[in-house]
């Protein structure tokens, strides 16, 4: 079985580097207006002229880039953080290549084009990815958090524990949430024939497409643990990557698959819809211990389905 094993400047200095940035702006406009030699006249019916207007539009984007800082400030300071999350870049125009991380193959793998399975996206940005397991927890305030703080992230959902209540995920769908396969009963797959591991996946297929309109392309195993079968079965009903993990983040720590027990690049991060029944904490309290440890690394938190 697989297991898992920049600080922000004060808001006085980001000021100054928004104006800054309109300075050098208003530099560059005037510039390229070719200002005259200090001797030279005008030409007849022409006059020089002053660049107030450009002036006035860059102190209007000031002003506004200022505003929409300290928004993002007051809401992580409401939700309990010191710095608001970092902004990730835009997706590539060109997805990376991803291929089977060593050591997760079965036979023949790449050959019969079985979907890939990886625990980070290749990048040389400081991204990092959040996914969400199974569905257990439907707590409303985890989806006001993740809405207003405009975090990305991505759910795997098990049929047993969603069905209590499809609507929480119809409304987390709402909010641009993507919604993939984590099997119908979450059982051990290994453990079942390929029929068996066929009707898991390929019914949970039919659950999400049924309740929220789409067929997923995203499947991931329950604990990480998948046989050939699985691979193959997966395959049969429309998946198209089988995305693991680097790190998990509970409401009281982090554990890490990799030996320097640090995130990367790239790295996709697991998580699991708990309550206090089941961590010592809340889901809003795991978002607070993910986003403080990537925010003060350097780190924004982007959508996995962008990179696929």
């Amino acid at each position: 079985m697989r297991t898992v094993g920049q600080t922000y400047k004060n808001r006085s200095l980001a000021r100054a580097g928004i104006l800054a940035l309109a300075a050098a702006t208003l530099a560059s406009a005037c510039a390229d207006g070719a200002a005259p030699p200090k001797n030279a006249r005008p030409a007849p019916g022409q006059e020089l002229r002053l660049h107030a207007p450009p002036a006035r539009a860059l102190d209007a984007y000031a002003r506004k880039l200022g505003r929409a800082q300290a928004a993002r400030t007051a809401t992580a300071k409401r939700w309990g953080l010191t710095a608001p999350p970092l902004t990730a870049p835009p997706p590539p125009a060109r997805k990376p290549h991803l291929a089977t991380r060593k050591g997760f193959e079965v036979d023949d793998h790449e050959e019969r084009g079985l979907p890939p399975v990886f625990t980070t996206i290749p990048t040389r940005h400081k991204i990092v990815f959040l996914t969400i397991d199974d569905g257990a927890e439907k707590d409303p305030v985890f989806l006001r958090m993740m809405s207003e703080l405009k975090i990305p992230y991505t759910a795997f959902l098990s049929d047993y524990l969603v069905k209590e209540d499809y609507g929480y995920f119809r409304k987390m769908r709402d909010l641009g949430v993507g919604l993939n396969n984590h099997t119908l009963h979450h059982r051990y797959l290994p453990a079942l024939s390929y029929e068996q591991q066929r009707t898991e996946i390929c019914g949970m297929q039919d659950v999400i497409k049924k309740r929220y309109g789409t067929r997923p392309t995203l499947f991931r195993p329950p604990y990480g643990n998948y046989d050939e079968d699985s691979l193959r079965a997966a395959k049969s009903c429309g998946v198209k990557h089988v995305p693991l993990w680097n790190e998990e983040v509970f409401a009281d720590h982090w554990d890490y698959r990799e030996w320097d027990r640090d995130i990367h690049p790239g790295d996709i991060v697991l998580s699991h819809f708990r309550g206090e029944g089941d961590w010592k904490g809340t889901m809003p309290d795991m978002v607070r211990r993910f986003l403080k440890l990537v925010t003060a690394k350097g780190y924004a938190v982007a959508r996995l389905e962008d990179y696929l």
